[in-house]
C-alpha cells in the first residue's frame, strides 16, 4: 500500500510547470468572463476587441495579435484591434482588399482556413503583394492567421497572432485560438445586431418623421398605453410623463369627446379593427386633424391589445379644403362667364313679364276710368299683373341662385325639375341661334342628392355647348336633345346635338384644365363640370354619335344608392345642426 502511495504522489504534486499553465488557465477563464460581461452590456468593439487581444498576449508574450474586420459592403478590410503591433503595420491592412494573394488574412478570408506561414523567411506564396518582405520589416517571423466566422458560417474577420520568432502553433495554441475565435464572433456578431437593430430604429424614426405617422400599443386590461417618438411629437405631449387615457382625451377637441368616448367602449368589447379620424386640440389652441387605424391581437394570456398608427393630416386636410374653396371660385367663375351668353334670354324671360304688367295695369286703369268702372274687369287685369310679377320675381331668383357665389349644398335635387328650369332660361337664345330643343325626360325618376346650384350649372355648360357646336350647320336641323332616364343605380342626363361632332384625338383632352377648341374659350368649363359631377360620385363623358353630332352623359347615383344614403344623411346632419343653431 505504502509503495502505491509512493507511487501515486508524484503524479499529484505539481511543478512550476503546471502550477503555471493552471494560473493561465485561471486568468484565461477570468478574461473570457470579463469579456462576455463586456458584451452583454452592450460594450463597442473598439473596447471589447483590444481587450481579447491583451488577453492572448498577457497568456503569452511571445504573440503579437491583430484581428481584421470585414466590411460586408465593400469586400475590404477595416482595422479591429492590434494594441501590440506598430501602428504603420496595422494602418496598412484597413481597406485593402479580401483577396487570397493579398497575404495570410486575405486567403483565410477569402477561402475559410486557417493560414499558418511558421517562417516568413521560407515563405514565398505572397511575394507578389510584398506582403513577406513588408511583415518582415517590422521584425516579424511568424503569423498563424484564422478566420472568424458567424454561426451562419459568415466571414466576418481574421484573428492573427504574430511572432517576432519562426514557429508553428501547438495544440495548446490551436485550442486558445479557437477559444478566441470563438469569442470574437460573438462580440461581432453582437455588434452588427446591435449596429442594424439601431440602423432600423433610426430609418423606422425618420420615416414616421417623414410621412408625420406615429405608432401606439394600447393594452385593454391595465389601459397602458406606449407611443412612438413621432405621436409625443404630433400630440405635443411630454415624452417623460406617463401617457394615460385621460391624457389623450386632453388633447381631442371638446366636439369629439363623445364620439372617441363610444369608440373607446366599443374597443373594448369588440376586439377587431376600427378607424377614425379627430380633430385634437393643442396646447398654444391650434388644432391637428389625425388618422387613427388600429387592429385587435390577443397575448399569450390571451389579453386584447390594439396596434396601431395615428398620422398627422392636417395639411392635407386643410390643404383639401383650399381645394375646395378653390373649385368652388372657379365654378363660380365659370357660372359669371355662361351669362354673356344667357344675356339675350334673360331679356327675353324678364321682359315678358314686364311687358305683361304694364299691359295689364294700362287696361286696368282704363276699366276704371270707364263709365260706369269696370270694376271685374279692373280685379282680373291686376290678378294677372300679380302673375306676371311673380314670373319675372322667379326669373331673378334662378338667375340669383345660379350666379350666386355660395358654399356647396348637400340637398335632394329632383334633375328633371333642374333642367327644365336651365333650358327654361336658355330657351330664347336657342331659338335666337335657330336650335331646336327636344326635351325626352323620362317620368318617376328618383331624386339625387347634390348642390342643385352646381348641377344645373353642368346642364347650362352642356346646353350652351351643344349650341355653339351648331352654330356653322346650314345643312341639316340644329336639333338638340336632352334626354333623362334611369341607368342602374344612376340617374343619367344625356344632351345630344347634331353639331361638328369630336374627334378621337380630342376626347382625351376634352376635359382638361385651359383645353378648347373655340377660339374665344377659356377651357374651363367642362373641366369644372367633371370636378361637380366626380365630386357627386358620378361620372361625366363624351362620345361621338352614330351620326353627325356627339352626346355627352352626367349619371348620379340616386337616393336608394349607398353613396346617396350617405349623402342624405350628411343633409340631415346639417340640416339638424342649422336649426340648432
Amino acid at each position: 500500500m505504502d509503495e502505491e502511495l509512493t507511487r501515486v504522489r508524484p503524479a499529484v504534486d505539481m511543478g512550476p510547470a503546471r502550477r503555471d499553465d493552471r494560473r493561465r488557465a485561471n486568468g484565461l477563464l477570468a478574461g473570457e468572463k470579463h469579456l462576455l460581461e463586456m458584451v452583454a452590456v452592450g460594450h463597442p468593439l473598439s473596447v471589447v476587441l483590444p481587450a481579447l487581444c491583451r488577453l492572448v498576449e498577457d497568456a503569452n508574450s511571445e504573440y503579437l495579435c491583430s484581428i481584421l474586420l470585414v466590411d460586408p459592403r465593400a469586400a475590404v478590410f477595416e482595422h479591429g484591434a492590434a494594441p501590440s503591433l506598430p501602428p504603420a503595420y496595422y494602418a496598412s491592412k484597413a481597406g485593402r482588399p479580401i483577396h487570397p494573394e493579398s497575404g495570410p488574412c486575405g486567403a483565410a478570408a477569402s477561402t475559410k482556413r486557417q493560414m499558418i506561414v511558421s517562417d516568413l523567411a521560407a515563405e514565398t506564396r505572397w511575394d507578389a503583394s510584398g506582403w513577406r518582405a513588408f511583415t518582415m520589416s517590422h521584425g516579424l517571423r511568424s503569423c498563424w492567421s484564422t478566420p472568424i466566422l458567424s454561426r451562419a458560417q459568415e466571414v466576418l474577420g481574421t484573428f492573427a497572432i504574430y511572432r517576432r520568432e519562426p514557429g508553428a502553433p501547438t495544440r495548446a495554441d490551436q485550442d486558445l485560438i479557437a477559444q478566441l475565435t470563438h469569442l470574437a464572433s460573438i462580440a461581432i456578431d453582437r455588434a452588427r445586431s446591435d449596429a442594424a437593430l439601431r440602423r432600423s430604429e433610426s430609418f423606422l424614426a425618420e420615416a414616421q418623421s417623414l410621412s408625420r405617422t406615429g405608432s401606439f400599443s394600447w393594452r385593454v386590461a391595465t389601459d397602458e398605453i406606449t407611443l412612438s417618438d413621432e405621436v409625443y411629437r404630433i400630440l405635443q405631449l411630454d415624452p417623460k410623463v406617463p401617457v394615460t387615457l385621460a391624457t389623450i382625451d386632453e388633447r381631442v377637441h371638446p366636439e369629439g369627446i363623445a364620439s372617441l368616448a363610444e369608440l373607446a367602449v366599443r374597443a373594448r368589447t369588440d376586439g377587431g379593427a376600427f378607424e377614425c379620424e379627430h380633430r385634437m386640440l393643442m396646447p398654444d389652441g391650434s388644432v391637428r386633424y389625425v388618422h387613427v387605424v388600429a387592429h385587435g391581437t390577443r397575448d399569450q394570456h390571451g389579453q386584447l391589445e390594439y396596434i396601431g398608427a395615428i398620422q398627422d393630416v392636417t395639411q392635407r386636410r386643410l390643404s383639401g379644403e383650399a381645394l375646395g374653396r378653390a373649385r368652388a371660385e372657379l365654378a363660380h367663375i365659370a357660372r359669371v362667364t355662361s351669362l354673356g351668353a344667357l344675356t339675350a334670354s334673360i331679356a327675353h324671360e324678364v321682359n315678358q313679364p314686364l311687358s305683361g304688367i304694364i299691359t295689364n295695369a294700362s287696361t286696368g286703369l282704363r276699366m276704371l276710368a270707364s263709365d260706369p268702372p269696370n270694376v271685374d274687369g279692373a280685379c282680373e287685369t291686376l290678378r294677372r299683373t300679380i302673375r306676371d310679377g311673380h314670373r319675372a320675381a322667379q326669373v331673378i331668383a334662378r338667375l340669383r341662385a345660379l350666379f350666386t357665389r355660395r358654399e356647396p349644398a348637400s340637398e335632394r335635387v329632383d334633375l328633371n325639375e333642374a333642367t327644365r328650369e336651365v333650358a327654361t332660361l336658355m330657351l330664347s337664345e336657342l331659338q335666337r341661334h335657330r336650335v331646336v330643343l327636344r326635351m325626352q325626360l323620362a317620368e318617376d325618376l328618383p331624386v339625387v342628392f347634390g348642390d342643385r346650384v352646381q348641377l344645373q350649372q353642368v346642364v347650362l355648360n352642356l346646353l350652351l355647348n351643344a349650341s355653339e357646336a351648331m352654330s356653322e350647320i346650314d345643312d341639316r336641323p340644329r336639333e338638340l336633345v336632352v334626354r333623362s332616364r334611369l341607368d342602374g343605380p344612376d340617374v343619367r342626363v344625356d344632351v345630344q346635338d347634331a353639331g361638328t361632332g369630336i374627334s378621337a384625338e380630342n376626347v382625351s383632352q376634352l376635359f382638361d384644365a385651359f383645353y378648347t377648341t373655340k377660339s374665344g374659350g377659356m377651357g374651363i368649363g367642362l373641366s369644372v363640370s367633371r370636378s361637380i359631377i366626380e365630386s357627386h360620385h358620378g361620372r361625366l363623358v363624351a362620345m361621338a354619335n352614330d351620326g353627325p353630332g356627339a352626346t355627352f352623359s352626367f349619371s348620379i347615383p340616386h337616393r336608394g344608392n349607398a353613396v346617396n344614403r350617405a349623402y342624405a344623411y350628411a343633409a340631415a346632419q346639417t340640416a339638424s345642426m342649422t336649426g340648432a343653431a
